[in-house]
């Protein structure tokens, strides 16, 4: 069993609570025991079997507590219910015990003993029961039962005034306790909707990396894999044809696997950031190789890092649909400061030769038409820096996509500087 300090913070709060529920009931059945072995009972000379009955029937009501007030507790949390039977055997049992111990009290002819017996007997029970019930039940059952006890009272001999501020004060002492158990099982719920909330927090946090590893992993492979195809289709065309250099594009898929092999493991550990110097030169290699004129006009603006992969990002995914969507001949890349940003675009001749291949690019689909990932997660890493995309068709059958990304305020000597 472990200790106090070995115990977590929920753990800790949780036999805090629970203990405050079983202190509670067990008060009230030690002090009915005590009252009904004071000296008070004992010189009225009760009858042996009616004393040990009381004992008896007061022990077993905080036993039968303790198990209800085990199950009320997890009801409370929402684990569980409360047994039928096992309340309707406590009830009787306390009121069983709340008889024989009234019973006595009489026989002792004082009437503040007898309120006192009464509030103990019931006390477990009563406490217990304002875990199952809402607050204005309980309400009503302190009401019934201070009424009840006044009721009592007055027959008993006890004046009207006196039997009223008994009824009164038992009924706060009985009412104080039934609230402090329910504050205590609330806080303890409390604490359990919060650690289920942090819980929630972390297979979001699980859900949020997987969706990056998969958004990084998609931007790593597609435009790798089409090159691969395309070099592969060709070479398999010079092979057919005897030509030597089919040897050469062979090499080079060769090339482009191991790299891309090399870029996969970087996104597996987590470290791989888009280099945008390194993707305007890779984007202008790759398309040159498919046969697509590239055109890459950069101003060198001074970008912060983030700003930088993210646009290498955009210029790498870009490659990748001007690759798998259309008939491009043409393609330019620009980079350069706007009003308090820079702006990057993108634009190919391919969307007019191919029906629409500026709609499935512009919703990064694929050769189906089916919406894919690519732009979406473009917009995600852009949206990190406040920068937006837009993609669409342009004049003249173009297809356009612009990301643009606004920029913190710099020193104008340092603006000057290249990246």
């Amino acid at each position: 069993m472990k200790g106090w300090s070995g115990r977590s913070g929920l753990a800790k709060v949780d036999l805090y609570s629970r203990g405050t529920v079983y202190l509670i009931l067990w008060v009230g059945v030690l002090t009915l025991i005590a009252l009904l072995l004071s000296h008070t009972v004992r010189r009225s000379g009760p009858p042996l079997v009616l004393l040990i009955a009381g004992l008896a029937l007061a022990l077993t009501t905080g036993v039968l507590c303790s198990k209800l007030a085990r199950r009320a507790m997890d009801a409370y949390l929402g684990q569980g219910r409360v047994p039928g039977r096992l309340l309707a055997r406590t009830t009787l049992v306390v009121a069983a015990t709340t008889g024989v111990g009234g019973a006595l009290a009489a026989i002792a002819g004082e009437p503040d003993l007898l309120a006192t017996v009464l509030v103990m007997a019931v006390l477990p029970l009563s406490s217990v029961h304002a875990l199952m019930v809402p607050n204005r039940v309980t309400v009503l059952v302190q009401t019934a039962g201070v009424a009840v006890l006044f009721a009592v009272l007055l027959p008993a001999g006890m004046p009207v005034w006196a039997a009223l501020l008994t009824a009164l004060f038992t009924g706060l002492i009985t009412a104080w306790m039934a609230f402090t158990a329910r504050v205590s099982m609330w806080m303890l719920a409390v604490m359990w909707e919060l650690r289920e909330a942090r819980d929630v927090q972390a297979r979001l946090a699980v859900a949020e990396e997987r969706l990056r590893f998969g958004r990084d992993l998609h931007d790593v492979m597609g435009r790798n894999l089409a090159v691969v195809a395309l070099k592969s289709e060709l070479a398999v065309q010079l092979a057919r044809r005897g030509r030597p250099e089919a040897v050469d594009q062979m090499l080079e898929v060769q090339r482009i696997a191991r790299e891309t092999q090399r870029e996969v493991r970087d996104v597996v550990r987590g470290y791989r950031e888009a280099d945008l110097r390194v993707e305007l030169e890779g984007a202008r290699a790759v398309l040159e190789a498919a046969g697509i004129a590239c055109t890459v006009v950069v101003g060198e603006p001074a970008l912060p890092e983030e700003v930088r992969s993210a646009l290498g990002w955009v210029v790498r995914e870009a490659t990748t649909n001007v690759l798998r969507h259309g008939d491009a001949r043409r393609c330019t890349v620009s980079l350069g400061e706007v009003d308090g940003g820079v702006r990057l675009v993108v634009e190919n001749d391919g969307a007019e030769s191919a029906p629409g291949g500026a709609a499935r690019a512009a919703a990064g689909g694929g050769p189906s038409g089916a919406p894919g990932s690519g732009l979406a997660g473009l917009r995600e890493r852009l949206s990190a820096v406040g920068g937006v995309l837009e993609a669409g068709p342009g004049r003249a059958g173009r297809f356009r996509l612009t990301a643009t990304v606004p920029l913190p305020e710099r020193n104008p000597a340092r603006a000057a500087d290249p990246a």
